[in-house]
């Protein structure tokens, strides 16, 4: 007796198309004959599979442009470490570029044998580092965020990223279960009062390793977009200098944090300038370009992922 043809879904579909063009090397005309589809169906399924994060491509030759740019970059800041990717062209979104890099720089940490503790900020581009991640048991680490998890409307934090980390990498994880920004000072005191807060607080600070986003404080500014701040907070903390945040904590352009706004009631961990231990900021674009520069200046971050039209920026700046 035959056994019958399992029956296959448009992501199934898709998966194949995308593995016969990029690992069996064959051109869409030769997939729509191996699958028996026409070549315009074809196109569309390697095009679905790539938007829908079902094949990751990540770059193993190291472009001399781009080596030049990290080795300016790590002369100028004095970067531990720095990755320059390069650029997808005018009007891509630069999360995308550096995603697949973010996540190998990850997996560096994450294939030490060693216990780790790996502080985790959140947002955009490291939500796209996760989704690049190569799935992997990392029981031996521990992973805890800096941002609080909690929205304004009680929700979880969209981008928060440590549990789509852990259920990646299969290693313990540790949320900060306070707001990300709480109402008053004295609320935000309530919350680290409790003892469970403090253990995980106390974690965040002794941490091996940093990984965080760098967030803009121009009129775009995540915190704004997100509704974790108003406008007429922005206003303040630009006209004190805001350029940037990291981990929610907003910072002017030498990178020293101000003391006003929504630092009085950030609920999470401050990243500690000046750490001797790795400190690595994912970011990119022409809006991150002040604040990525701010947080290196102050070594908020010691070590940089980002793109090529960003590094070509940062260093034009004087």
């Amino acid at each position: 007796m035959s056994r019958a043809e399992p029956e296959t879904s448009p992501q199934d579909d898709a998966a194949r198309a995308a593995w016969l063009y990029y690992v069996g090397g064959m051109t869409q005309d030769q997939i729509a004959g191996e699958l028996g589809i026409s070549r315009q169906r074809a196109q569309r399924l390697v095009s679905r599979a790539m938007a829908e994060g079902l094949i990751h491509v990540r770059l193993n030759h190291r472009i001399a442009a781009c080596l030049d740019l990290e080795t300016a970059l790590k002369d100028r800041f004095g970067l531990m470490r720095c990755r320059v990717v390069p650029s997808l062209g005018a009007g891509a979104d630069p999360v995308t570029a550096i995603g697949s890099a973010a996540a190998a720089e990850m997996e560096r940490f994450l294939r030490m044998p060693d216990p780790l503790v790996i502080a985790l900020g959140t947002g955009r581009a490291l939500r796209g580092m996760v989704d690049a991640l190569t799935p992997m048991e990392a029981e031996q680490h521990r992973l805890v965020s800096l941002i609080g998890n909690i929205a304004p409307d009680g929700s979880a934090s969209f981008f928060d990223v440590v549990m789509r980390i852990a259920d990646k990498v299969r290693a313990p994880h540790y949320p900060m279960p306070v707001p990300v920004i709480s109402p008053t000072p004295e609320e935000r005191a309530a919350f680290h009062a409790l003892a469970p807060v403090q253990r995980v607080v106390e974690l965040a600070r002794k941490a091996d390793v940093v990984v965080v986003g760098v967030g803009q404080m121009s009129d775009d500014a995540p915190l704004l977009a997100d509704g974790f701040v108003s406008r007429a907070e922005l206003d303040e903390m630009q006209a004190a200098g805001a350029v940037g945040e990291v981990a929610g904590w907003v910072f002017d352009s030498a990178g020293n944090y101000l003391d006003l706004g929504t630092n009085r009631r950030t609920g999470g961990v401050r990243v500690t300038p000046g750490l001797d231990r790795p400190a690595v900021g994912i970011a990119a674009g022409a809006s991150k370009v002040l604040a990525i520069i701010g947080a290196m200046k102050s070594r908020i971050i010691n070590s940089l992922v980002t793109d090529e039209a960003t590094a070509t920026a940062i260093l034009n700046r004087p």
